[in-house]
């Protein structure tokens, strides 16, 4: 078996219709391993799928519903994921929430709460869900989708830097609690990526020129710049890291600094 190869295992990765999370559950079902995609609209969930099962068979990936801002959706979604491919070895936590855009000052409580639940507390949900059977079998690899926004302040988007600030601790406590029994968790923090959730920030020329020209790399990211990262970190290649937060940003924060 290959340093990245995934085969024989199940991922389940929230958020995976589309943009980071779909390219993480393509790249991880071209290593080898069967994929649930999930994200709040069933037809979105099977649209994905079947693009994924047309290139790698059928029964590669199984699409599921699920609303983040619900334990009960995601623990639908883990017994589902659990009745289709029997078991789960690799939980990745994608999907995130950002209902406001500007200073602190404005943000509503029910604003705040949304992106600290569903950026925070369901992640600290579903992970509790998929442990239990990743400790009986002394095996797992669980990542958080976090951001470079966890280590900047932000006059804009302050309340979801906050949330991924909470991610990277988030993942440090688990590494500890799980590491006696062999479960690695991680977060990811991509800078700008070219997605719909930040189209914002590079959908206008001069914005993304502006980006491109504060990146070393010369470029903003794309969505498999990211899913590399995490078949890494899910795979044997990743097995002595822990607790880690990796920056995927072509080396922009070097430059904003942190």
């Amino acid at each position: 078996m290959g340093f990245f190869d995934l085969t024989g295992k199940v991922a389940v990765i929230t958020g995976s219709s589309r943009g980071i999370g779909r390219a993480i559950a393509e790249s991880m079902a071209t290593a080898g391993a069967r994929v649930v995609i999930s994200s709040r609209r069933q037809e979105a969930c099977d649209e994905a799928a079947a693009g994924i099962n047309a290139v790698h068979g059928a029964g590669t990936a199984t699409g599921i519903a699920a609303s983040i801002s619900s334990r009960t959706a995601l623990q639908e979604l883990v017994e589902r994921a659990r009745a289709a491919c029997g078991h789960i070895d690799i939980l990745v936590c994608n999907a995130a929430s950002n209902p406001y855009y500007g200073p602190l000052a404005g943000i509503s409580d029910d604003q705040f709460r949304k992106t600290l639940e569903n950026n925070i507390l369901s992640n600290h949900w579903l992970i509790q869900m998929v442990a239990p059977e990743m400790i009986a079998r002394r095996d797992g690899a669980i990542i958080i989708v976090s951001s470079v926004g966890g280590f900047l302040g932000s006059a804009n988007i302050g309340a979801y830097c906050i949330s991924k600030a909470a991610d990277f601790q988030l993942v440090r406590n688990l590494a500890t609690e799980l590491g006696p029994h062999n479960i690695r968790v991680n977060a990811i923090a991509p800078g700008t990526i070219r997605t719909d959730f930040a189209k914002a920030l590079w959908e206008d020329p001069a914005a993304e020129t502006a980006l491109c020209e504060a990146t070393p790399l010369g470029r903003i990211g794309e969505p498999e710049d990211v899913a590399g990262t995490a078949v890494f970190l899910a795979s044997r290649a990743g097995a002595y890291i822990t607790g880690q937060a990796i920056v995927v940003d072509g080396g922009w924060t070097i430059v904003k600094g942190i």
